[in-house]
């Protein structure tokens, strides 16, 4: 076979790198024009806004973000949290499981016989603590995923009346 002189290609590892240069650099500028645009557009500063409401903003625009907080407050509201919860009969909280449904009834304490009402509906329990070493005090612990609101009222009841279970 005869000699041939070496084939040499100009730039063509030059050129096969280009157009990934090329479009990472495209990439690089179009990410930081847009940080900048959601800089420029990030809204007023603290220290723009009066009494939670920036400075200009039209009452129409405050009413609009006034119906966004309600929205936000409600769906907050709606959020599912943990409450410990002391139950009256330990013997009731012994039966209960990890997953179980149970509803939260507060029973008051009066000499003429008091009233019972249902404090939380399908309250999900999540956990049953161990009894500590005689703790002197009546009933058992147990923790419940509730709606934040019935939280509150759970905390309430807890204070002025009995709590007791019922399984679903």
């Amino acid at each position: 076979m005869p000699h041939f002189a070496p084939v040499r290609v100009r730039g063509g590892l030059l050129w096969s790198g280009r157009p990934a240069r090329h479009r990472r650099r495209a990439v690089a500028a179009g990410l930081a024009v847009t940080a900048v645009a959601l800089v420029a557009a990030g809204g007023p500063r603290e220290a723009d806004r009066s009494r939670g409401r920036p400075e200009g903003t039209s009452s129409a625009q405050a009413g609009a973000a006034s119906t966004e907080d309600r929205v936000a407050r409600a769906r907050r509201a709606g959020a599912r949290v943990t409450a410990p919860v002391r139950i009256a009969d330990a013997a009731t909280v012994r039966l209960l499981r990890p997953g179980d449904r149970v509803d939260v009834i507060a029973a008051e304490e009066r000499v003429t016989g008091g009233e019972a009402r249902v404090v939380a509906r399908g309250a999900r329990v999540t956990e049953v603590p161990k009894p500590l070493e005689d703790t002197g005090t009546d009933g058992a612990l147990v923790v419940l995923s509730v709606p934040r609101a019935a939280a509150a009222d759970l905390a309430g009841a807890s204070a002025t009346a009995r709590l007791a279970v019922t399984l679903w």
